[in-house]
């Protein structure tokens, strides 16, 4: 089920473009030499959030990563994440032949005098959203301060959509039992995209990473109408370790 206006679903858009400017700053600093250790691995754990700005959601959570350097500038790695908030369901979200047969509905309980005045037909739940992905990343390191890295942004996402429909809410309660009878919806789906971030290195062995990534997906494709765009932001502490591959 897709996702309604939520109080805490600010956008991230300012955070990733400072983090860009900063990172920019600090690579045009010219006192910065470039880095004698590269390490063979590489893992990151820290916050993330993720913002859907056409439905105007955010879930915060935590993003975890690991890679191997194949090269000094060109990593394999794997990515998850797993991220949690409250949703509504609006019947302007739905496939437009579900908004007709509920509208039809609606105008025979309003014809029989069964529906309340001023009445909306709203599905207040909660999502758990997780992201699986792998592939390259390249990063660029001519400078002791900061690594700069870009990488493609493909994998899957899980969501689960657990629906909280107030006992008074008859209407509502009955629409859930026809489009998701257990309460509960499940889905699976591809996504696109791209991301990048920084790496502000603090010693040879440890660095602090902001990053953000940019995906497009369609989850529940059999109840809802459009695809949305998903914005994630994270930062947490990164380390690196092994064999120097820079040698």
């Amino acid at each position: 089920m897709n996702r309604a206006p939520s109080r805490a679903a600010t956008s991230i858009s300012h955070p990733i473009c400072l983090v860009l400017v900063l990172a920019l700053v600090l690579a045009a600093t010219p006192v910065f030499g470039q880095q004698s250790y590269v390490g063979r691995f590489d893992a990151f754990a820290g916050f993330t959030y993720l913002d859907s700005p056409h439905i105007k959601l955010a879930e915060p959570g935590y993003h975890l990563q690991g890679g191997v350097r194949v090269i000094s500038w060109l990593s394999l790695g794997v990515d998850f994440s797993r991220a949690k908030g409250d949703l509504t369901v609006l019947p302007s979200y739905l496939l437009t032949s579900l908004q007709q047969s509920l509208g039809a509905q609606l105008a025979q309980l309003a014809a029989a005098g069964r529906l309340p005045a001023g009445y909306s037909l709203t599905v207040p739940a909660n999502s758990t959203t997780e992201t699986f992905a792998a592939g390259p990343q390249v990063a660029f390191r001519h400078f002791s301060a900061v690594t700069l890295f870009i990488r493609p942004s493909c994998g899957i996402i899980h969501e689960v959509a657990v629906t909280h429909v107030p006992s008074t809410d008859l209407i509502a309660q009955s629409v859930v039992a026809q489009l998701a009878p257990s309460g509960r919806k499940t889905d699976w789906t591809k996504f696109f995209g791209f991301g990048g971030g920084a790496d502000l290195n603090i010693t040879k062995h440890f660095a602090v990473r902001v990053q953000g990534d940019f995906v497009r997906d369609h989850l529940f494709n059999d109840l809802l109408k459009d695809s949305r765009n998903t914005v994630r932001f994270s930062i947490g502490p990164a380390v690196q370790f092994g064999k120097n591959v820079r040698k």
